[in-house]
């Protein structure tokens, strides 16, 4: 599934805020239709899949807090809800 732009927007500002080795960024607001938060035109659940030197040693909350960080302008718009899964490269 192709993102729209808001997808593109999470996927531009986390790159550009922490160079990840590895990131995918999935709107899973299809999953959550009639639910609480979720908008018709969609874009409003999103999964987040990121693995960032900058997380190094990290706790899992402050890591969080990092990409919530970047994040906020959307978070406080037209994003519902965000699973993040954030870890730092095996050494």
């Amino acid at each position: 599934m192709q993102l729209g732009q808001v997808g593109q927007t999470i996927t531009e500002k986390l790159s550009k805020a922490l160079v990840p080795h590895a990131l995918e960024v999935i709107d899973e607001s299809h999953l959550h239709a009639g639910h609480s938060g979720a908008r018709p035109e969609g874009e409003t659940h999103f999964r987040v899949k990121i693995q960032a030197e900058a997380f190094a040693g990290k706790s899992l909350i402050q890591r969080h807090r990092m990409v919530n960080e970047v994040l906020a302008e959307e978070l406080n718009g037209p994003v519902h809800a965000l699973a993040i899964s954030a870890s730092a490269p095996a050494s």
